[in-house]
């Protein structure tokens, strides 16, 4: 996980709390918390990415959308980083 970029683990917590969300679905809640638009251009390549590496499974819906899901290895790694969070003394809580 620590190869990601903050960006590419703010989708694997998205993929996490859906159902085998398409990209556009993924893109509208990115978009959300960052009160921003994503481009497409920044979204997809990462998604790739996130699957080449092993975090994400992508299968395909159709000829033009595909899903996602964590892999085993994407919810280690979420598990991992949630546990390493709640170990720190940040008094902000």
């Amino acid at each position: 996980m620590e190869d990601l970029t903050a960006f590419q683990r703010d989708i694997l917590f998205v993929v996490a709390g859906r159902e085998g969300p398409h990209g556009l679905e993924i893109k509208e809640a990115l978009e959300d918390y960052y009160d921003r638009e994503i481009n497409h251009g920044r979204l997809y390549p990462n998604l790739d990415d996130l699957a080449a590496k092993g975090f994400l499974k992508k299968g395909q819906k159709d000829k033009r959308t595909n899903w996602y899901t964590l892999s085993e290895q994407g919810v280690n790694a979420l598990k991992y980083r949630r546990a390493w969070e709640d170990q720190l003394d940040t008094h902000l809580f």
